[in-house]
């Protein structure tokens, strides 16, 4: 495997978007082992060259180009296999840019762009639909038991594989802007994707929809020769042709609260959380001690130094009678300098201040001659260290800094000698304070230089919010304080409250935020309430997300199924069992046959790289398919987000993720499995040289995988999506012990990815104990700094109210009842654990809320369509329920009705 490990100590680069640059997407759509088919393709389009007396696409004008490819297009829909398979490699070889005569990449990616229109233009995609179409059936019906116990290779999946790349290649293209496009190409680039969003509506039959079904079937072992990584990429390129990306659903967000009368925060969290710095990692213990004993010595060897010093100074000042002894101090225990009577050096001292006398001084030259000097060893200081903690506890002065001894008197010395050695005295300790003050400052001044690159923020990063329920909570513990008494639902009289707690009230109703989704839930609870009324009312806005909605709607759940299990077979350490015929095998499109399978040390380790980067760009796809689908379908409406989001729970999405991050999070995005030159169009253009071992060994891989810190931020937003505000959910992660793993996921310098994890940490801190509040401060200050808070909000506090566990379930059980009548009324469509029954797709009604005829006459004169299977035992039902059987009619008459 091709690794490259990058350096902890700084940050990651990386930039977040939507995707990866075009070229890059490009090359991952082909897996290594495809490349000698690039050469078949050449050839099968020279053959329609020849055909038709060309030489070469670029002496063709427009004329000849277009006749030449309806040539290819019409032997597309021949009957004959093998033309029909000839066509579609012609076809792949143009939308992969005509590379046989393309001297530079650029030239290639100019044809592809050109040769993308000119098919759409002449219905290419409609016909490769259908040839799609063709495909699945034939491989469903070929596709024996036996056969898919077998081993396959990438040759069962040849067809589907050149279809899909050419798809893929159009949809890739034509979604993308380009400044020196024409104004034809720009108005047949909108219409490639109104086409995509009108096929939308064709439910079963749309594009998605099958690529969806041939997602489910290959997990249900129906069809294991489907190439599912081409498959996945062309799902999550058509959701951002349809739908759009990231700033899309920023945009539409915002004109969506102004239309409904709300605030817009011009904050776009992508770039916000582009511009924050990553935090160091949380340190281990053993990093801790043997930093902190590096620092001690350090700052030991600076001291003793200036000890040194300061004592030269001090004995060319002081008298020759005099003497002086060496204290040891710490730098950052500093005695008054106004005390004069303050005693220097580590020795005992008295619980009170004694005025000074010659036994004292006496015991001063005996401490001073038992002090220890600058020449003790490492050792000797581990042992003050711990001298210095005892010292800490006792009382008297502290002895926090040198200063010098009283000089001795005799009995003959008067007193005026006294007072003037003691003037001394404060010159002295002030000379040393001075320079304590000098070395402290010139500390610091070499700190900032270390760190003058580094931004310090002014502020926090996002503005404070604040929610109805937090507003309610905060009047109804101030009234009850101030007034004694506290009434729901109202906000706004301040009446009785002091004036610090009205000018709250207004701190936390300037912050006030509410959310376009708790609309749409109180919309949605006044539609049942009033149904006569409110509900006829209410339009459903035909947009992208509303048609891709329905249309998914009715295997929803085992699409959201089958796109989980193939991410748990792309993890990095799971491992095929040898003669497992019931597990998923992802590898089939990339595994070579039996004639190409050449065992040799290069292959070898050139294959091992191309299944890890085989993994990679599934689980890239179907992290980038889900967080599309949940961002939209929240904007849309919140019930659809919140019906994916519980078939995700459903299905065991949090643990799984939570094991994605748990099978070593820093390897996985600082390996790059990626050999630049088999890349796509690069092993097709110039000269190629073979590949040799000691090419693969001196691999430049520099830096981290885009494509995998992509995949994993896309999971932990994924996660975050699913437990926010949902205190159920927030358990599970509790229960699963995701916060030892995500603190090692810390480790990872991004700043992306940590406010994230971060993120969820914050969500569950309220629940981990104060033990892990208190030993992990180092979080808590870092969630503080990056993550947003609601004003009120009690994250870092235990709340026994907010952590009742018999309130859980019900609230799972709560929001799956909402969701399930909201389907019922607007699509007549329910579904429990994955089984979908599908009544409707028309929305409700006036049928439903009609009044119930009555009259007996007028029912007897309907006609009415009885089942098939009545019809067929219609006169044996007459026998035994009719004539066999006795009825007393004065008695069904005498019943007495029910007031």
């Amino acid at each position: 495997m091709i690794a490259h490990f990058v350096d902890f100590d700084s940050d990651l680069e990386f930039n977040y978007d939507d995707c990866d640059s075009y070229e890059v997407e490009m090359g991952e759509l082909y897996a290594y082992t495809e490349s000698p088919e690039f050469a078949e393709n050449e050839e099968s389009f020279k053959e329609f060259l020849e055909s038709k007396d060309f030489q070469s696409w670029k002496e063709l004008d427009e004329e000849a180009q277009k006749m030449l490819l309806l040539d290819i297009l019409q032997t597309a829909d021949h009957g004959d296999k093998i033309k029909r398979n000839k066509a579609i490699e012609a076809l792949l070889y143009m939308a992969q840019g005509i590379f046989g005569e393309c001297e530079e990449v650029s030239q290639q990616k100019s044809n592809c762009r050109t040769c993308c229109f000119l098919l759409y233009k002449h219905g290419a995609f409609n016909i490769l639909q259908e040839l799609l179409l063709m495909e699945i059936s034939n491989n469903q019906q070929g596709m024996s038991r036996e056969k898919q116990q077998s081993a396959i290779s990438m040759e069962e999946s040849k067809q589907l594989r050149h279809i899909l790349s050419i798809m893929y290649t159009m949809v890739e293209t034509l979604r993308r802007e380009d400044d020196d496009d024409s104004d034809e190409m720009k108005s047949a680039q909108n219409d490639f994707i109104n086409d995509l969003k009108e096929n939308l509506n064709e439910k079963d039959q749309s594009l998605v929809v099958i690529l969806f079904s041939m997602v489910s079937k290959f997990c249900l072992m129906s069809c294991t020769n489907f190439p599912i990584r081409k498959v996945l990429l062309l799902i999550w390129k058509l959701i951002l042709a349809c739908l759009g990306g990231f700033k899309l659903v920023n945009s539409r967000k915002a004109q969506l609260r102004r239309e409904a009368g709300l605030n817009v925060l011009n904050e776009d969290p992508i770039e916000i959380v582009a511009q924050m710095p990553a935090s160091n990692p949380p340190t281990s213990a053993a990093d801790i001690l043997g930093m902190n004993q590096a620092v001690t010595r350090q700052r030991r060897k600076r001291m003793m130094q200036t000890e040194a010093e300061d004592h030269s100074q001090l004995n060319d000042n002081s008298d020759s009678n005099s003497t002086m002894r060496k204290g040891v101090f710490e730098e950052e225990k500093v005695t008054s300098i106004d005390d004069p009577t303050s005693t220097g050096g580590g020795g005992d001292t008295k619980p009170e201040e004694e005025p000074v006398t010659d036994e004292g001084n006496e015991e001063n030259e005996e401490d001073a001659d038992t002090t220890t000097t600058a020449a003790d060893d490492d050792a000797h200081d581990n042992e003050e260290e711990a001298d210095d903690d005892d010292d800490d506890q006792q009382q008297g002065p502290d002895p926090g800094i040198m200063t010098p001894a009283l000089p001795r008197s005799g009995p003959s010395v008067m007193k005026t000698e006294k007072i003037e050695n003691c003037i001394k005295l404060e010159t002295d300790v002030g000379q040393v304070a001075a320079r304590l003050f000098t070395i402290r400052k010139e500390q610091q001044e070499e700190t900032v230089n270390k760190i003058s690159n580094v931004k310090v923020p002014s502020g926090l990063p996002w503005i404070p919010k604040a929610c109805d329920r937090d507003v309610q909570a905060f009047f109804n513990v101030v009234r009850r304080k101030f007034i004694g008494y506290s009434y729901n639902g109202d906000m706004k009289t301040v009446a009785g409250l002091p004036k610090p707690t009205q000018e709250s009230v207004g701190v936390l109703k300037s912050h006030l935020y509410t959310s376009l989704s708790k609309l749409q839930v109180e919309k949605e609870v006044e539609i049942n309430r009033y149904p006569f009324t409110v509900g006829k009312e209410e339009v459903i806005a035909d947009t992208a997300t509303e048609r891709l909605y329905q249309a998914l709607l009715l295997n929803l759940p085992k699409y959201m199924i089958a796109l989980l299990q193939i991410l748990l077979a792309a993890a990095p350490s799971t491992k095929n069992k040898a003669g497992d015929n019931n597990s998923i095998n992802i590898l089939a499109d990339i595994l070579p046959g039996k004639n190409q399978n050449r065992q040799t040390h290069v292959s070898t380790v050139q294959l091992g790289v191309d299944v890890n980067r085989h993994r990679e760009v599934i689980i890239k796809s179907i992290s980038a398919i889900i967080i599309l689908l949940l961002k939209h379908f929240k904007l849309n409406h919140v019930y659809q987000f919140e019906y994916t989001g519980q078939h995700l729970v459903f299905a065991n999405c949090i643990p799984l993720i939570l094991k994605f991050l748990n099978q070593g999070i820093v390897g996985f995005v600082t390996t790059r499995n990626t050999i630049p030159c088999l890349e796509f169009p690069e092993c097709v253009i110039g000269e190629q040289t073979p590949l040799s071992a000691e090419k693969l060994e001196n691999m430049d891989n520099e830096g981290n995988s885009w494509r995998n810190l992509f995949s994993s931020i896309n999971l932990l937003r994924i996660l975050n999506k699913l437990v926010k505000w949902k205190h159920s959910r927030t358990m599970m992660l509790v229960v699963f012990k995701s916060a030892p793993i995500l603190k090692n996921a810390l480790k990872v310098r991004q700043a992306m990815f940590q406010f994230y994890v971060l993120k969820l940490l914050k969500t569950q801190t309220k629940y981990l104990g104060r033990t892990w509040r208190k030993s992990n401060m180092k979080i808590l200050s870092d969630i503080y700094q990056k993550v947003r808070h609601h004003l009120n909000d009690d994250w870092a506090f235990g709340n026994d109210v907010d952590t009742e566990p018999w309130g859980f379930q019900q609230e799972e059980f709560t929001l799956r009842s909402n969701v399930e009548r909201f389907n019922i009324r607007r699509y007549r469509i329910t579904g429990h654990n994955g089984n979908s029954t599908h009544v409707s797709y028309t929305p409700s009604s006036d049928e439903d809320y009609l009044p119930v005829n009555n009259n007996l006459s007028s029912l007897l004169n309907q006609d009415l369509e009885l089942p098939e299977d009545f019809q067929q035992s219609y006169s044996l039902w007459m026998e035994l329920e009719v004539y066999e059987q006795e009825t007393n009619w004065d008695e069904l008459l005498q019943i007495p009705t029910i007031g």
